[in-house]
C-alpha cells in the first residue's frame, strides 16, 4: 500500500512488465523486442516528464537506456511516434485501473474517490503518468495530434457520478455531470499548482484537501429521520 501524506490506497496503478517466459526463436526474439521498446518507452517517459517535449532528443533517450540512436530508431521512428506511443500507455492504463478499483466493491461514489487517489499515486511515483499528463498540455508544440486531455477521464467520472445520482449517494440538488466536471477540475488544478509552484512534492496533501473538502458536499446525508444518534427534541 502506498502512504502519501494523508493518501493511502493499494497499487492499483497498473505498471506491466513483460516476463521471460522461455520462449525459443522468434518468439524470443520477439520477447526481447518487446521488452526492448518498454525499456526506450520508460526511458522517454522519464525524460519528457522531466524536460518537456521539445527539450528531449532521440539521442537523450538513446544515452539515457544505453543504446544507439538506431536502435531506438527500430523500435520508434522518430520523437513524435515516441511521445505518442507514451500518451498511449497511458491511456491503457485507465480501464484497467478502474476495473481494480470496482473489483474492491466499492460505491460509486467511493469509486470516484479512489481513483483520484489511485491518480495521486501515479503523478507521485509514475513517469508514464507524469510524462503523458506534459505531453498532453504542451501538445502546440507537438508536431502529430494527441487527444485532447481531461476529456476521458471527465466522462469517466461523469458515468460514475450518474451511478452514485441513481444509487441516492449524491445530494438533491447535485447534478452529477456538473460534480464531475467541477472534481476534474479541482484534481488537476491541484496537481497543475503543485507541479509548477513544488515540484509535485506535496500534491498528495493539496488532493487529500480538495478531496476531504469537495465529496462531503456531494455527498447525500442520512435521513434525520433515520438517524438514531438524532438529538430528541419537545415541542
Amino acid at each position: 500500500m502506498s502512504q502519501n501524506k494523508g493518501v493511502a490506497v493499494e497499487s492499483l496503478w497498473p505498471t506491466p512488465k513483460i516476463q521471460r517466459s522461455g520462449a525459443t526463436g522468434p518468439l524470443l526474439r520477439q520477447e526481447r523486442a518487446e521488452r526492448t521498446r518498454e525499456q526506450i518507452l520508460h526511458c522517454a517517459a522519464r525524460i519528457f516528464a522531466e524536460r518537456g517535449y521539445q527539450q528531449t532528443g532521440i539521442k537523450d533517450v538513446a544515452d539515457e537506456v544505453a543504446m544507439t540512436k538506431g536502435a531506438v530508431y527500430f523500435h520508434f521512428p522518430n520523437k513524435q511516434a515516441l511521445a505518442i506511443a507514451v500518451v498511449d500507455e497511458l491511456y491503457s492504463r485507465w480501464p484497467v485501473t478502474l476495473e481494480a478499483v470496482r473489483g474492491k466493491g466499492l460505491s460509486p461514489l467511493d469509486t470516484v474517490i479512489e481513483m483520484f487517489n489511485a491518480a495521486t499515486v501515479a503523478f507521485l511515483e509514475d513517469p508514464i503518468m507524469q510524462a503523458g499528463t506534459r505531453l498532453q498540455n504542451e501538445r502546440d508544440a507537438v508536431d502529430v495530434e494527441l487527444p485532447p486531455p481531461y476529456v476521458d477521464w471527465t466522462n469517466l467520472i461523469s458515468m460514475l457520478m450518474r451511478e452514485a445520482h441513481q444509487q441516492g449517494q449524491l445530494a438533491q440538488h447535485v447534478d452529477p455531470d456538473v460534480a464531475a466536471r467541477v472534481a476534474v477540475a479541482a484534481f488537476f488544478g491541484a496537481q497543475h499548482i503543485s507541479d509548477n509552484l513544488n515540484g509535485r512534492a506535496d500534491f498528495a496533501e493539496r488532493w487529500r484537501e480538495v478531496r476531504d473538502t469537495l465529496f462531503p458536499a456531494l455527498r447525500a446525508r442520512p435521513s434525520l429521520a433515520a438517524d438514531p444518534d438524532r438529538p430528541v427534541t419537545r415541542g
